[in-house]
């Protein structure tokens, strides 16, 4: 068969997406990833221009494998070291500061003693839920199941039991975590509402669509993936189901910037290569992706005045005796953590890290056959 024209005929990206996945499915999510390929053509055998296109598109789909390889390897590195890190720490701050590890939410500019942080702590979590406009008064409107990605030892998961009588599951990567979480649950008496696992936030092993809330704080900055990140708690979102992320940030770019100052990203380099922290995204990125997946309700929020006091009290609090040789005792991990906290407060005291909140809501009428992806996938 031969094709005479002298015509350049474009061929899309999603065009190649979609009709080569359907001789070559496990190559689908490669050819998405390319850009446009135009393809000009002469008076040449369709069989040879077919091979020529095939080898192309087997060539583009190998080199991109083996960048997914090498992602894959940086990955699990990064895994076990936040993994270590927090079996290393976490008892640690549970003996000084208790179950919650995260942030508390403080007046601006308030003077608070160590005893105050627990109550600041708690403070956390109900604004966020407030923020999310949750409803406190109609118990019908109270989530029933509740997933916490980067449960830490599930502080914020027997809470969220307690306050709503939900069924939590809690998932982390430090097995010391996990352990403890179970263990705290039950002598609580909420074994029966509350588990903890050893689980990947990037893939979670919870079915579609199972939780009416999906809880994430503090736990996006450790996420080397943003967007798979963020389309896992999507997808194990309930339709009509609300998604809480709290998490660092960097500075939104202004409009003429295409990255952070160097001097910007270097902060940030150490900070990353003391807490196990793959690069830094802003808020309105991840306000971009929960846009791409049609969430509906999006909402953000810079929280940073409000945090301002915890990072001073936790080195005040790691140089007091108990702290100081805790961290000692602990491990290299720690220790090196530890020597990084003035960073964080140089970030926030600069403008470089931002502590947001971002919360949106799952459509009712959610899409469970997968069109709407397809749909997306085209759209590239």
């Amino acid at each position: 068969m031969v094709v005479t024209t002298s015509t350049p005929t474009r061929f899309s990206s999603s065009l190649l997406c979609y009709c080569y996945s359907r001789t070559f499915p496990h190559f689908q999510k490669n050819i998405c990833n390319n850009a446009d390929v135009t393809a000009t053509t002469s008076t040449v055998p369709f069989s040879s221009r077919r091979r020529r296109s095939r080898r192309l598109l087997l060539s583009m789909a190998v080199k991109t494998r083996e960048q997914d390889m090498v992602l894959e390897e940086e990955k699990k590195k990064l895994q076990i070291g936040i993994a270590e890190f927090y079996d290393e720490s976490s008892g640690i701050w549970e003996n000084i500061w208790g179950d919650h590890m995260h942030h508390g939410f403080y007046d601006p500019d308030s003077t608070v003693s160590v005893s105050d942080h627990r109550a600041a702590q708690i403070r956390m979590i109900e604004q966020s839920l407030n923020f999310a406009s949750l409803s406190q008064e109609d118990p019908t409107k109270w989530p029933k199941s509740v997933v916490d990605v980067g449960c830490g030892i599930g502080g914020s998961s027997r809470y969220l039991a307690k306050k709503f009588g939900a069924s939590c599951v809690g998932i982390t990567l430090s097995p010391v975590q996990a352990e403890r979480a179970n263990a705290l649950a039950a002598s609580q008496g909420l074994a029966d509402k509350v588990s903890f696992q050893v689980a990947d936030a990037l893939e979670q092993p919870f079915s579609d669509g199972q939780f009416d809330l999906v809880w994430s704080m503090e736990s996006g900055e450790h996420m080397p993936n943003k967007a798979k990140f963020v389309g896992e708690l999507a997808r194990v979102a309930a339709p009509g189901g609300t998604i809480i992320i709290v998490t660092w940030c960097h500075r939104d770019l202004g409009p003429d910037e295409k990255s952070l100052q160097p001097w910007e990203e270097n902060l940030l380099k150490k900070i990353c290569d003391s807490f196990y922290l793959p690069e830094w995204c802003s808020t309105a990125e991840y306000v971009k992706l929960l846009e791409t997946m049609s969430l509906q309700d999006i909402k953000s929020a810079d929280w940073s005045p409000f945090v301002a006091p915890f990072w001073p009290a936790v080195i005040r609090s790691a140089l007091t005796w108990k702290g100081f040789t805790s961290i000692l005792r602990s491990g290299l991990k720690t220790i090196k953590g530890a020597l990084a906290m003035p960073l964080m407060i140089e970030g926030f005291r600069k403008g470089v890290i931002k502590f947001a909140i971002i919360t949106c809501r799952k459509p009712e009428n959610d899409e469970k056959d997968g069109r709407l992806i397809l749909e997306n996938c085209l759209k590239l």
